[in-house]
C-alpha cells in the first residue's frame, strides 16, 4: 500500500473523520514517514553486545546486512519501521560465535569420507567400528579416527596385529584423536614404503621385533599421509558445505582453520564469492612452496568472509601421544622428552619471511620446551611490545619463568578450554604433580596481555562454542566432573569466557573493526539462545540452545 493510499484510507476520503481527530491522523503520518526502513528490528531481547563496555541492550536494528542501531525496544520502535520485526519474548542475543582454532575443511572431510571413533573403550570396540563401517561404506582405502588408548581399560598403544587379520589386502589408516598419531595396517604401510629401517626425524615409527607395529607419531605420519588418495574438489565442496551447516547450528558465524593449502584456501573463496559458502574463515597458511610463492610477495589477503594473514607452523606434538616436547623427561616415561617435529632454524626462517611480509606467525605449542623454543625465538624478531599478534597455538605447558614472553612481546595465547576436560584424567600422569599446575594456565596466560583467543581444534574436539564457554568456566567435563573444577584457579570469568569466543578471535585474526560484537557498523553475525549464559547456574550451562544463527542478518539456522 503507497503512503497515499494510507493516507485516503486514514482519511476515508470522504471525509467522514471528525475534526477533532485529525491532528492525531496527521501525526500518525508523520510519524511513518520520518521512520527510517530497515531490514529487521529485534526486540524485547536481552542483549550481550560485547562491545568495550559490555553493554546490555533489548533492542537491535539492522540495514543491509549491519548492525544499524540498539538501544531500548520502544526507541528503536519509534525510530525505525520494518517488515522483519523479530520479537525475542526475552531470549538472549550474543555475538556470532567464533571458533578460534579449529579445522574447517578436515571435519567436513572427516564426516563424509571417516569412521568416527571417537568415545571408543577399547581397541576391539575399534576394531568392531570400522569393519561396520567398511560394510556400510566399501572403498579402496578405510579411513578412520578419534581413538585415545586414555580412554581404555588398557591405555596402551595398540598395534596392527588385529588390522592385519581383518584387513589383510585392503589398507587402513586410523588417526588418534589429537591428529598427532595413526596406526596403520601392513598393507598401508606397504603401499608407503614404510619399513623398519625407514628414518624419520621429528617423529616415530614404533618398532617391535624389528618391525612396525603400524604406530605412526607425528613427522612419520606423512610418508603414509603422502600416498592416501587425494580428495576431489567435489567432495571438498561437498565437505565445506556440510562443515558450514554443522558450525550454523551451534552458533558459530566465524571459524579459523589452523593450516590449509593454497588449493583448498582458493576453494574456499570460489565458494565465498558464489555465496554458496557464507560462513566467515581466517584460515592459516600451512608452510609450503606452493602457499609461500602464491600469498606472501602480495601480502596478508582479505575479502568480507575470508581472511588470509598468517602461517602455521608446529614446533612439537601432543601430550597425549607423548610428542609434546617437555623440558623434563615424561613422568610415565622417563625415556621421552617428546619430540621437535620442525627445527628451530626453520621456525627462524618463517619468522623472519613472515615479519618481512606483514603475516602473523602461529606456532603449534604444546610442551613446556616447544614453548619456550617459540617464545624465545619470536622475541628475537618482535624485540619488544607491538601489534603483530603473533600467536601460539594451544599453550598447553608453559614454565612459570616464560610467562612474561607474552607480555613483553605482545604475544598472543590461542587456547582449547576442551582439551584441559579432555586431557585432566591423565594429564598428571604425563606431567607429574607439581608441572601439572602450569598446564591449561588459561586464567594466567590471559592476564599476560589481558586477552586470549579460544577454540575448539574441532575434530579433535566437539564443534560446539557452548562446550568451550562451559569447560572456560566451570573447568568440568560434560558429567559435572570433578566436584569442584579442576585447578579452578586458571579458570575464565563469564564474561572473559565470552569475549574469549567473539571479540578476541576477532581480534586474533585483526577482524575487530567488522565483527566480534554488536556495535553499529560492524557485520550483523548474531545468534540468539534460550540462555543466559552469564546468569545461569553453571549446571544449566550445557542446556543451552540454540534458536537461531544469522550472517549479515539473515538467518542460516533456526531450530525446530
Amino acid at each position: 500500500m503507497t503512503l497515499e493510499t494510507q493516507i485516503k484510507h486514514m482519511l476515508n476520503v470522504n471525509f467522514g473523520i471528525k475534526i477533532l481527530a485529525l491532528p492525531m491522523v496527521l501525526f500518525l503520518i508523520f510519524s511513518c514517514v520520518n521512520k527510517t526502513q530497515v531490514d529487521t528490528i529485534i526486540t524485547n531481547a536481552k542483549v550481550y553486545t560485547v562491545n568495550d563496555s559490555f553493554d546490555i541492550v533489548e533492542s537491535v536494528v539492522v540495514k543491509n546486512g549491519i548492525f544499524y542501531d540498539m538501544g531500548s525496544s520502544k526507541e528503536m520502535l519509534s525510530k525505525y519501521t520494518s517488515t522483519e520485526i523479530i520479537d525475542a519474548n526475552g531470549d538472549f542475543v550474543y555475538p556470532g560465535f567464533n571458533d578460534g582454532h579449529s579445522h574447517f575443511l578436515a571435519y567436513g572431510i572427516s564426516e563424509i569420507k571417516y569412521a568416527n571413533l571417537m568415545g571408543t573403550g577399547s581397541f576391539n570396540e575399534v576394531l568392531d567400528m570400522v569393519i561396520e563401517h567398511y560394510k556400510k561404506y566399501p572403498s579402496e582405502w578405510i579411513l578412520g579416527r578419534g581413538w585415545d588408548q586414555n580412554d581404555w581399560d588398557i591405555k596402551k598403544f595398540p598395534d596392527n596385529s588385529a588390522l592385519n587379520k581383518a584387513f589383510p589386502e585392503t589398507p587402513v589408516v586410523l588417526n588418534r584423536v589429537d591428529g598427532h598419531a595413526l596406526l596403520a595396517n601392513k598393507a598401508a604401510l606397504e603401499i608407503a614404503g614404510i619399513t623398519a629401517d625407514t628414518k624419520i626425524e621429528g617423529g616415530e615409527i614404533v618398532i617391535v621385533d624389528n618391525k612396525p607395529t603400524g604406530l605412526l607419531i607425528d613427522n612419520a605420519m606423512d610418508k603414509l599421509k603422502s600416498v592416501i588418495p587425494t580428495w576431489t574438489i567435489e567432495e571438498k565442496t561437498t565437505a565445506l558445505l556440510k562443515a558450514q551447516d554443522d558450525c550454523y547450528a551451534v552458533g558459530l558465524t566465524s571459524v579459523t582453520d589452523a593450516g590449509l593449502d593454497k588449493s583448498d584456501i582458493l576453494l574456499i573463496d570460489e565458494l565465498h564469492k558464489k555465496d554458496d559458502l557464507n560462513i566467515r574463515v581466517y584460515a592459516m597458511l600451512s608452510p609450503n612452496h606452493d602457499n609461500f610463492s602464491y600469498f606472501i610477495d602480495k601480502g596478508p589477503y582479505h575479502t568480507d568472509k575470508l581472511t588470509v594473514s598468517s602461517i602455521k607452523i608446529y614446533i612439537d606434538g601432543a601430550l597425549g601421544s607423548r610428542g609434546a616436547l617437555l623440558l623434563e623427561p615424561y613422568s610415565d616415561a622417563l625415556h621421552s622428552h617428546g619430540s621437535q617435529v620442525s627445527s628451530t632454524k626453520f621456525l627462524d626462517s618463517i619468522c623472519k619471511m613472515a615479519l618481512e611480509n606483514g603475516f602473523q606467525v602461529n606456532t603449534h605449542a604444546i610442551g613446556d620446551s616447544g614453548n619456550r623454543i617459540v617464545l624465545n625465538t619470536y622475541a628475537k624478531y618482535l624485540k619488544g611490545k607491538n601489534d603483530l599478534r603473533w600467536r601460539i597455538e594451544h599453550a598447553q605447558v608453559v614454565n612459570p619463568n616464560d610467562m612474561h614472553y607474552f607480555t613483553d612481546y605482545s604475544i598472543i595465547p590461542s587456547v582449547q578450554a576442551t582439551h584441559c576436560t579432555s586431557d585432566m584424567y591423565w594429564a598428571d600422569e604425563r606431567l607429574g604433580e607439581e608441572r601439572v599446575k602450569h598446564a591449561y594456565a588459561y586464567n594466567d596466560l590471559m592476564n599476560t596481555n589481558n586477552w586470549i583467543i579460544n577454540g575448539t581444534d574441532f575434530p579433535i574436539e566437539g564443534i560446539s562454542p557452548i562446550r568451550t564457554y562451559y569447560a572456560s568456566v566451570t573447568r568440568k567435563d560434560v558429567n559435572d566432573y570433578p566436584d569442584g573444577g579442576f585447578q579452578m584457579v586458571n579458570s575464565l570469568s563469564k564474561e572473559d569466557a565470552l569475549k574469549s569466543i567473539t571479540i578476541w578471535p576477532a581480534m586474533g585474526s585483526f577482524e575487530e573493526e567488522t565483527k566480534g560484537s554488536i556495535e553499529p557498523g560492524k557485520v550483523a553475525d548474531y545468534v540468539i539462545l534460550d540462555t543466559d549464559l552469564l546468569e545461569v547456574e553453571q549446571s544449566d550451562l550445557l542446556k543451552a540452545r540454540v534458536l537461531g544463527t544469522y550472517v549479515n542478518g539473515i538467518n542460516v539456522y533456526e531450530s525446530n
